[in-house]
């Protein structure tokens, strides 16, 4: 066995290689960027090598500097973890000839299934169902639509060495597949240093799902089930689960045996992951092959009870698998939620900055697991991807793995910057998904407009008002107490309260009781009971004996409560402020519609217009690079420029101004 790996990664991904190395008795080595100095990872590792700036293409993609690291600290193996240079055959290739051992599949597998238009040859000769496409390399945007009418619409666009949503597009009709296709190239070229492109049939109504394989020096392969991933916004997925509510045994076998005879075929050493798309009738194609660990891999263990970075670790190490097929357990049911740095509220913006309050849900052994790569106080930075932590459970059965899910999501605490936190709850709120009856389409279909939590209508709205209500109670009694009683002009903290939200208005009544308040609303008790503590981020407690937790932030008499999804901004005063609030003028925002306004922060990537154009409505202003995805700007409405703000190759800042118009 290794003394001593390295890994080539970072964030989440390089924290999970050294939590398993570190219970393995391993030592462990992070290369880490100028940007990622302060990171957890590099905290958590015994050794760190730093291997240059932030940008990665001058850092965890310069295999020169990795192997220097190795060197430097005598690593004998490196883990690559997933992104980066997890699916590049060049750098396995590489450290083969150094001496150093990849952990994970050998370079002639990484060339072979780690690129999409070779592993869908290898996968027809392997006689694994393949979906119709074009499966060569195509040089312009003209080709593509060509190519696309000859499979027909819609058609998807990819790059070859793609993964993880970047570099790929669906297009419906001729420009989207022009438009899409130079995206593509520039994303795949940016993000993996390949700018080939594929074009291949997008089947409707899919089910994206993918069958775990984990093989061994000694020709062993096994299938450790399969992982359902349809709910996708953009082509990245949001939500994963294993095993599938859709698939039955007969699929499932069929699946993982051909999964197995394709991996095989490739001489497959170490674990990796073969997608396929699942029609309505049960019918599935192979998509691609990622010869690396998947993000959502945790899945997979919760209900295996294998840990796959130690199968990895010793596969690499030249050990036989340790079971069978028939030795593979599937045991309950599990979820991830991928908890990411982006605005749902403003089209899944990326968000930036300070993690001013940073508490995930306690872990349980078995049943709630957080894996994170950042902390309380640390930074989100612009320069890598836009993933926080991952948010997995595990129930007996689906209902329970659910259920436990939205506890967690719950009592996930992120202050300072914005996350997708709320519409993860929501998700796990939605009939479609609980049903199990959904595709890829899901999101797009159920939120064609974007989302907000008005699409969210909580079951028990009064559960905000009583907390808002019993909240400001227990505010208000520690002002009487810290502002000092006088004899004969003591401080009476009035009963009787308005609850405002938005334009509605509650009155309610709140009196002291044992463990907390009771709450008179509308002729009802509504029995609060919380041992909630000035500055807790999260009230734990129960309404009329029903358990509930919200989180809390308060500003003024203003109340922010989150539970399940449902954000309620609530206004707590006396019936006298409650007059006088009606009476305050509203002001009027200022109009913004003359500007191009940078949505997020990032690198302004491209202007493509100039002072004096003439633009029509859906053409391309700009173009902004953040978290690794490329976002064009369109105009609004007709306009003419009048001036260029901003400079191409400029950081942004959110709200900076990059266009002007007349």
């Amino acid at each position: 066995m290794f003394k001593k790996i390295l890994i080539a990664n970072r964030g989440e991904i390089a924290c999970r290689v050294i939590k398993t190395a570190r219970k393995m008795g391993i030592t462990t080595v992070a290369v880490y960027s100028e940007a990622d100095r302060d990171a957890l990872f590099v905290d958590m590792a015994d050794e760190g090598v730093c291997i240059g700036p932030a940008a990665s293409k001058e850092s965890y993609l310069v295999i020169d500097k990795i192997i220097a690291a190795c060197k430097q600290t005598g690593a004998e193996a490196v883990h690559p973890g997933y992104g980066f240079l997890s699916e590049n055959a060049e750098f396995s290739r590489r450290l083969e000839e150094e001496g150093i051992v990849f952990i994970g599949p050998k370079h002639y597998s990484v060339g072979q299934m780690g690129d999409k238009i070779a592993s869908k040859k290898l996968a027809k000769e392997a006689k694994v169902n393949t979906i119709p496409g074009y499966a060569d390399a195509i040089d312009t945007a003209e080709q593509a639509v060509e190519i696309a009418k000859g499979i027909g619409y819609p058609v998807m666009i990819k790059a070859s060495a793609g993964g993880g949503g970047k570099g790929l597009r669906v297009a419906f009709n001729d420009q989207e597949c022009f438009e899409g296709f130079t995206s593509c190239r520039n994303e795949a070229k940016t993000a993996f240093g390949d700018d080939r492109i594929l074009i291949e049939k997008y089947v409707l109504e899919p089910r994206h799902i993918e069958i775990q394989v984990l093989g061994d020096a000694h020709g062993n392969v096994v299938y450790l089930h399969e992982r359902e991933c349809s709910i996708q916004r953009r082509h990245q997925k949001v939500i994963e689960e294993a095993p599938s509510p859709f698939l039955d045994a007969a699929t499932r076998k069929a699946m993982g045996e051909q999964a197995v005879a394709l991996a095989k075929a490739v001489q497959y050493q170490s674990a990796g992951t073969v997608e396929f798309v699942v029609g309505a009738d049960k019918s599935f194609y192979f998509l691609e092959m990622n010869t690396r660990l998947q993000v959502e891999h945790p899945v997979t263990e919760m209900i295996t009870g294998l840990d796959l970075v130690e199968q990895m670790i010793r596969v690499a190490a030249g050990e036989k698998l340790a079971f069978r097929q028939e030795d593979i357990q599937l045991n309950g049911w599990s979820m991830e939620c991928r908890i990411n740095a982006e605005d749902p509220f403003r089209g899944f913006l990326p968000s930036t900055g300070r993690l001013v309050k940073f508490q995930p849900p306690a872990s349980v052994d078995g049943q709630v697991r957080v894996d994170t790569g950042v902390y309380e106080g640390g930074e989100i930075s612009m320069f890598y991807d836009s993933m926080i932590a991952k948010l997995i459970t595990h129930g007996a059965n689906r209902d329970q793995a659910i259920e436990r899910m939205r506890d967690a999501l719950n009592a996930f605490v992120i202050r300072g910057i914005s996350s997708n936190i709320p519409f993860q709850a929501a998700l796990m709120q939605h009939p479609r998904f609980v049903s199990g009856h959904f595709n890829t389409g899901f999101i797009a279909e159920e939120y064609p407009k974007g989302f907000d939590a008005s699409m969210v209508p909580h079951d028990d709205p009064t559960l905000f008002i009583a907390a808002a209500a019993a909240l400001h109670r227990r505010f208000e009694d520690r002002d009487a107490q810290i502002s000092g009683q006088m004899p004969g002009h003591e401080r009476i903290v009035s009963d009787k309260y308005t609850v405002m939200r938005g334009d509605e208005r509650s009155l309610v009544t709140v009196v002291p009781a044992a463990g907390g308040y009771d709450v008179k609303l509308a002729g009802e008790t509504f029995a609060v009971r919380t041992d909630w503590k000035f500055g807790d981020a999260l009230m734990n407690g129960t309404l009329n004996g029903k358990p509930f937790t919200i989180q809390v932030a308060r500003t003024g008499l203003r109340y922010r409560l989150s539970h399940n999804g449902t954000q309620a901004v609530l206004l707590v005063m006396s019936a006298r402020w409650a007059e006088l609030q009606a009476l305050m003028p509203t002001k009027v925002p200022p109009d913004l519609s003359r500007f191009l306004l940078s949505p997020m922060p990032g690198l302004l990537r491209e202007i493509a217009v100039r002072e004096g154009q003439e633009v029509k409505a859906g053409e391309k202003l700009a173009v902004i690079e953040a978290m690794k995805m490329e976002n064009v700007l369109k105009a609004e409405q007709d306009g003419k420029v009048k001036k260029i703000v901003a400079t191409a190759g400029a950081s942004l800042a959110v709200d900076e101004v990059i266009v002007e118009f007349e």
